[in-house]
């Protein structure tokens, strides 16, 4: 492009310097000239004694921080989209993870965004905790100068729905903080949500924050920056199971898989703390039930995110028959007009109540109604992948991936049901047979930088997973940090996972204690809380040299019942009363020294 210079009284350059000006610059657009334009007034600004007539604009517009506090990925992939959409609109913005926020600035925010997911009974994701806590307690500050917008993540299947959205909008109100628009409680299918109220946050900041010139727009904090493959939760990659091994014994109650997958030359990467995503498919059986429960035939033509596909295919690959939900609960009972279900419309809890005891086939064959295609397809929600904490490195299996599946069994009125992906892993994808896979990083579940830190590792059951991948990774490293496992399951004989490596590692001197609970082998049940407790003053010594601790496993109980005993141990042996305790673990959580990836 050309540009017509102005009168030449005006100009600071000589002839000379206008034309290389000129010539350097004449195959620029106007979105480059408006950047070198900032480049030079930065410049300007670098030199020392430069005269500033003009105030530097950058002090003129707020930073926006948005704050990612996801459990499973889905919260940060809708920041990670609301930071881009901010950037396209020009505004400087700060996305940071829960866990990296230094929540006692929290203070001098200005403009302040949350986009939570929950876990649990209605707590806040792992990364978020000490954020939450922090603003619950008494040292919360005020929030006068705060304006604020929550976008919570959660799912209708659990009773505490959006919880943790609920909780930092509700506090941020009560300590002072404007808030910029309503707080929105996303479903598990939260996309088109997600997207409305980005579009709406963009608008709302765009009024409150002035545009940024090209030179003052800035944008830090990526949330898990590092990583990039060209395989995601929307473009899995489809690669082969090569082993299914049942891990626990011919008499025990339960059924854990050890499973392997090939990646092949995908290239995918992963790291020690990580989970694998998995599509599944539903059992076909399980889908031809549910069609004749009907009186369907399965060939019924359904849309599917614009697609028309048979009812049985779009049941099979596309929706959740295996979780029920109030709502659908709810529903269903108002379609069908079922006398039996009619009663709990309305009734919060006994709608839980049903839909936890009642898969989806059950609730139709115990309350039968004739529904066609569509309404049926209406009532459900869409499938999602099931995360299972990754049970290998790379170190040692390179273009493999290892995940232990506790697989999911029950019978209603003596009819078998399963888990929809633990069963889709054990029962129906055969050795060589496709899965479609990706990687969920996790990089608030971490070894220490520090190889010759120690390790404290608790987890109970399928929790062992992530503790097989540390082995192997420290094994590779060669750290010569001291590791100590905490196991439990119900008996020694039939549940002792990965029995033969963990003796392995004993023998060797790679894993320096080891620490079992079998709660079924004697009269009076041990659990790994116990194991704790009994080991509390050499666990004391641990964490006072530096040790790191972590926990993988059910949330609901046994995280907190681990969390109560490591209280009661830093409070016996650290001479601390329970809110010093609570301050000192706390800051270890603060400081990634007590870690956990619970479900």
């Amino acid at each position: 492009m050309t540009t017509q210079a102005p009168p030449s009284n005006l100009l600071p350059l000589n002839p000379e310097q206008l034309a290389r000006l000129q010539a350097a610059t004449t195959d620029f657009t106007p979105t480059q000239l408006a950047w070198v334009s900032g480049y030079f007034w930065g410049v300007l600004n670098q030199q020392s004694g430069a005269a500033a007539a003009v105030p530097a604009p950058a002090a003129e517009v707020p930073t926006i921080t948005l704050i990612s506090a996801s459990q499973t990925g889905n919260a940060r992939r809708v920041a990670e989209a609301l930071r881009d959409d901010l950037l396209a609109a020009k505004l400087n913005v700060k996305l940071v993870n829960a866990g990296d926020y230094k929540f006692k600035q929290i203070a001098a925010e200005k403009l302040l965004v949350v986009v939570t997911s929950t876990q649990g009974e209605g707590e806040p994701p792992e990364e978020a905790v000490a954020l939450h806590k922090f603003l619950f307690s008494k040292k919360a500050p005020k929030l006068d100068g705060t304006a604020f917008a929550v976008f919570g993540l959660g799912d209708t299947s659990y009773e505490f729905f959006c919880q943790s959205g609920k909780d930092f909008d509700s506090k941020m109100a009560e300590l002072g903080a404007e808030r910029l628009l309503d707080r929105v409680d996303a479903d598990v299918e939260y996309q088109a949500a997600a997207a409305e109220w980005r579009a709406r946050v963009v608008e709302v900041l765009k009024a409150r924050a002035p545009v940024a010139a090209p030179a003052q727009l800035s944008a830090s904090g990526a949330v898990n920056d590092i990583h990039t493959s060209p395989y995601t939760k929307e473009a899995p990659l489809t690669a082969t199971l090569s082993v299914n091994q049942k891990i626990t014994g011919r008499d025990s109650e339960k059924d854990v898989r050890h499973i392997e997958i090939d990646l092949g030359d995908s290239g995918l990467r992963y790291q020690p703390g990580d989970a694998l995503g998995v599509w599944y498919q539903n059992d076909p059986q399980l889908v031809k039930e549910l069609v004749e429960l009907l009186w369907l035939k399965g060939d019924e033509p359904v849309t599917v995110e614009g697609k028309t596909l048979p009812l049985a295919e779009a049941l099979q690959w596309h929706f959740e028959l295996t979780v029920n939900t109030a709502t659908i609960v709810e529903n269903y009972a108002t379609l069908t007009r079922s006398e039996s279900l009619l009663p709990l419309v309305g009734d919060k809890a006994q709608l839980q109540q049903y839909a936890a005891a009642t898969p989806i086939v059950d609730m139709v064959r115990f309350s039968p109604a004739q529904l066609d295609a569509e309404a049926l397809i209406g009532l459900l929600r869409p499938l999602t992948p099931r995360l299972y904490s990754i049970a290998s490195s790379q170190a040692e299996v390179e273009s493999e991936v290892h995940v232990t599946v506790g697989v999911v069994r029950y019978d209603i009125e003596g009819r078998a049901r399963a888990g929809g992906a633990s069963s889709f892993l054990a029962d129906r994808v055969e050795e060589d047979g496709e899965v479609r896979v990706f990687i969920e990083h996790n990089d608030n579940f971490r070894l220490p930088a520090n190889p010759e830190t120690p390790v404290i590792m608790i987890g109970p059951g399928t929790g062992i997973a992530p503790f097989r991948a540390f082995m192997q990774q420290r094994a590779a490293d060669g750290a010569p940090g001291k590791n100590w496992l905490f196991f439990g399951n119900p008996h020694f004989t039939e549940d002792f996972l990965y029995q033969v490596e963990w003796q392995s590692y004993v023998k060797e001197g790679l894993l320096t204690r080891i620490d079992l609970a079998w709660s079924r082998d004697q009269q009076q049940k041990i659990y790994v809380q116990d194991k704790l407790r009994e080991q509390g003053a050499e666990l004391w010594r641990w964490i006072n040299d530096g040790a790191h601790i972590y926990v993988c496993g059910d949330a609901n109980r046994m995280a907190k019942d681990v969390e109560q005993t490591l209280l009661e141990v830093i409070a016996e042996y650290g001479a601390m009363d329970a809110e010093a305790a609570d301050e000192f673990l706390s800051e270890l959580r603060v400081e990634r020294r007590y870690q956990r990836d619970v479900y």
